[in-house]
């Protein structure tokens, strides 16, 4: 445990959030730019998409700086796959039991989001916890 508060992993985690930021921004601004075109929950799954991709290169590259491979690539879904389940039914709550704009919602989404993400994206990408 202590080495989450070691001054590597507050780095990692600097970058994570970092690095989480532009990736929201970027998902957002994709969900923002179809949700005037189609339904909102779809809107929010292509951006999603989209923010997996950016994700894998980003946290490969920047944050933990292991090598680019295919089988982490294929691996890193699972990650989102957790995280789009548990996002896709706190948008829903968000937006309709807690009556949050469909434009902002996805925002309180990915700030809930972010421990859970960065332990199964350092467990994927590093491989020890």
């Amino acid at each position: 445990m202590m080495r989450f508060f070691s001054g590597t992993e507050i780095r990692k985690w600097i970058l994570f959030i970092l690095g989480g930021g532009l990736n929201t921004l970027f998902s957002y601004i994709v969900y923002y730019l179809l949700i005037a075109h189609i339904y909102y929950q779809y809107a929010f799954f292509i951006s999603y998409i989209a923010g997996i991709f950016f994700s894998y290169i980003f946290n490969t590259c920047i944050v933990f700086r292991v090598p680019l491979s295919i089988i982490k690539f294929l691996k890193f879904p699972a990650v989102y796959i957790v995280q789009y389940s548990v996002s896709a039914i706190l948008l829903k709550q968000v937006i309709e039991k807690i009556g949050v704009s469909i434009t902002f919602a996805p925002i309180i989404v990915a700030i809930f989001m972010i421990p859970l993400t960065y332990v199964l994206t350092r467990f994927i990408l590093v491989k020890k916890i």
